[in-house]
């Protein structure tokens, strides 16, 4: 099972992550994608510790193993004739190229917009920047620290409004990479009717304003600013962190009912300020500390099955060592295992889309990609994809 992209084939000019976890995507999906690198290689085969290293191998960066399964290497210098041709021949035969150069530089390389729909009128093409393709502040090189604090995620995230946190995962990144991914998938869709691909161009800064949510219209509508508050949700009570005897559970009550439930069964008050959700969340503080009173007696594994029986949505907070340990993370194919051409049999994180088909009655086959091939060490592939471009005609 190879995925519902079979046949499709993307060129990845890009490094670092958004640009590689939209590669990785569509690979998940049974593209075949062909990275190109520069003879140095990836910016994340750098990135560490941790490095790995089996032998006299080469160590391998597990930030580079996180976002490029599913892909073959080849190394170009882009500023040499012979290698450059070797890009456009790719881009001949290509569905999709994807790039995340600042803005301007493959321009600069000989390959603009205007060249790249000569050389293949059909081609999909996504830009991933920082900051946008234009405006004021297009020329600025995009990390995703700096996107996170620029676009406002840090000053919602964190203990208090003087203690601005980042996300610990490159959200903007990863949240790029999947809108960047689903906008290549809009259109090829549009190809199909039309015959001609287009430019898609998606940004760090558009990634993380477009998943403001909430947030956003708590601005634009009620003109109120977000700021941090920790582990309590903003406009919804209880909706958080709540500690216990000998730990903490979450709790998110997300309608009056729940709350009137929770509030019966551990024999709170029916106190006419927690009446309502907007009632409690004015009154927050005085609830979370009527909760952690009367949780103060269990232990988190009882309060979270009390909890369940309730109809209470409920949890805890797993470290990653007990997140890919849990059965049910395991149930839904989140760990992969491939075999490295330097470090053997290894485990990674895996896609979070599953796919089936269904018949009139009703049973389901899956049809999710099982078959994935590993992070490519450097240029491993480059003879087999020059003599593939030497033996394949150009598409009609």
């Amino acid at each position: 099972m190879t995925g519902p992209l079979d046949g499709l084939l993307v060129v990845d000019l890009t490094r670092a992550l958004a640009g590689p976890q939209a590669a990785m995507m569509l690979g998940d999906l049974g593209a075949r994608v062909i990275k190109v690198e520069s003879p140095a290689g990836d910016d994340t085969r750098s990135w560490g510790p941790p490095f790995v290293r089996i032998g006299d191998g080469t160590p391998e960066s597990t930030y580079f193993l996180s976002c490029n399964r599913n892909k073959e290497s080849i190394t170009l210098d882009l500023k040499r004739d012979e290698d450059a041709q070797v890009l456009a021949r790719l881009i001949e035969r290509a569905d999709v190229l994807l790039e995340n150069f600042k803005p301007g530089t493959l321009q600069r390389l000989g390959f603009g917009t205007a060249r790249l729909m000569r050389l293949n009128p059909r081609l999909v093409t996504l830009s991933i920047s920082g900051f946008g393709h234009d405006g004021p502040e297009a020329h600025r090189a995009g990390y995703d620290q700096i996107a996170q604090g620029e676009a406002g995620l840090m000053s919602l995230t964190g203990p208090d409004p003087a203690s601005p946190q980042r996300v610990g995962v490159p959200i903007g990144d990863l949240l790029a990479g999947i809108n960047g991914a689903f906008g290549v998938l809009a259109a090829l869709r549009d190809r199909d009717r039309t015959g001609r691909g287009q430019i898609v161009r998606t940004s760090l800064l558009s990634a993380v304003v477009a998943a403001h949510a909430f947030q956003g219209t708590r601005w634009t509508v009620a003109g109120e600013v977000g700021r941090a508050q920790g582990n309590q949700h903003p406009t919804i009570a209880p909706y958080g962190l709540f500690r216990c005897a000998g730990g903490s559970v979450q709790i998110a009550c997300g309608n009056d009912g729940m709350w009137q439930r929770l509030r019966a069964a551990f024999q709170i008050a029916d106190d006419p300020q927690y009446a309502t959700n907007a009632d409690r969340v004015a009154n927050r503080d005085g609830l979370t500390e009527v909760l952690e009173t009367a949780f103060a007696g269990h232990e988190p594994d009882a309060l979270l099955q009390r909890l369940a029986d309730l109809g209470i949505p409920a949890g805890r907070v797993r470290t990653l060592d007990e997140v890919y340990e849990w059965e049910q993370t395991r149930s839904q194919q989140l760990l992969v295992d491939v075999e490295h051409q330097s470090l053997g049999k290894i485990t990674l994180p895996g896609s979070a889309l599953r796919t089936f088909t269904v018949d009139t009655a009703g049973a389901e086959t899956e049809t999710t990609r099982v078959d994935h091939a590993p992070p490519p060490v450097l240029d491993a592939d480059a003879d087999a994809i020059r003599d593939w471009l030497n033996e394949s005609p150009l598409p009609s």
